[in-house]
């Protein structure tokens, strides 16, 4: 299949629509991850529907001393991988179809959220992330808009947005992608010196291990509560050997867990990368509550975000899981 490349809104919206109409914005440099979007996009747009793929780097969310002048522009590639993911069109605008006069007077305030973690990284990012996103909605018109969760934050905030400023329109996380061996998928990752990848792993490597500290934390708390709470049970299990087995989940399970159990099992990864060659440089590892990013404490129950962003060489990487407190069954 191959994708028709509009230049302009009016190309677009030229096009006759039937069906549901699902989006998936790009900033171009296609792989598996954009592939898993646009495939997922197709299911939702159904056959009658339509898939639009945008391919747009935009100006507003690179601050000074970003890469926007080297970041990978692949037109031609990314109109073949689109198409062959299922996308109808490729919406691949200039900067003066976006932002017609120059840069915008008026933008897309991502207000205190927008400010923590990534957004004290990059200050200014994410008014420039919802600022082109607003407008990539109003100029696709979608049912649908799809984004990945690789980029946990940002998907957290364009919900909001939407939510807060009333945008008619539906918007689906996908699940990150990920490499064979654990790397997310990122355009960014091109970057990356075989030295350099090597050390880049630690960012999925400390995800998991906060991950599989949690669910042996979980799994401890779970076999705690089988703990007899009758003397004749706990009499019949001590003789075949369990009720020291119980006992001591019990003790691990109360003495030492939780997000800060998640936590340390993360930065004993990160720390250990922080002194290879080349070494991994830490901006954060955060523990958050999705709804608003902020640190969630220890009696925290609900859904939650593990959050790392560092640097290898000159290249910036993210990446998250997410994490489940208060139920006793593993981490999603």
């Amino acid at each position: 299949m191959t994708a028709t490349l509009l230049r302009t809104a009016a190309e677009l919206h030229a096009r006759a629509r039937t069906g549901r109409r699902a989006v998936v914005m790009t900033m171009g440099a296609l792989h598996e991850g954009h592939a898993t979007l646009i495939r997922t996009a197709r299911e939702i747009a159904g056959p009658g529907g339509e898939v639009v793929a945008t391919v747009f780097v935009n100006p507003l969310q690179f601050g000074a001393g970003e890469d926007l002048d080297r970041y990978p522009r692949t037109l031609d590639a990314d109109l073949e991988l689109a198409g062959q993911a299922g996308a109808d069109a490729v919406f691949a605008p200039s900067v003066d179809e976006v932002y017609p006069g120059g840069e915008p007077q008026v933008r897309v305030s991502a207000g205190p959220m927008g400010e923590r973690l990534e957004g004290a990284a990059r200050p200014g990012h994410f008014d420039g992330v919802l600022t082109v996103v607003a407008k990539l909605l109003h100029l696709t018109r979608p049912d649908a808009a799809l984004y990945g969760q690789k980029d946990a934050q940002q998907l957290a905030l364009i919900r909001r947005m939407v939510r807060d400023l009333n945008f008619g329109v539906e918007i689906v996380g996908v699940p990150t992608v990920r490499e064979e061996d654990g790397l997310a998928l990122s355009s960014r990752n091109r970057y990356l010196s075989a030295a350099e990848r090597r050390t880049a792993l630690a960012l999925s490597q400390a995800l998991f291990a906060g991950r599989d500290r949690h669910a042996a934390q979980q799994a401890l708390r779970a076999r705690a509560s089988e703990v007899p709470s009758t003397r004749a049970r706990a009499e019949a299990l001590s003789a075949i050997g369990e009720s020291r087995a119980a006992a001591d989940a019990h003790a691990v399970a109360t003495t030492a867990g939780g997000p800060a159990a998640v936590r340390a099992a993360a930065h004993l990864v990160l720390d250990e990368a922080a002194r290879l060659t080349p070494p991994l440089a830490l901006d954060y590892l955060a523990l958050v509550d999705p709804t608003d990013f902020t640190e969630i404490g220890d009696d925290f129950t609900g859904e939650a975000v593990l959050a790392v962003a560092a640097r290898v060489g000159a290249t910036r990487l993210i990446d998250n899981l997410p994490l489940t407190f208060g139920t006793f069954g593993a981490a999603s």
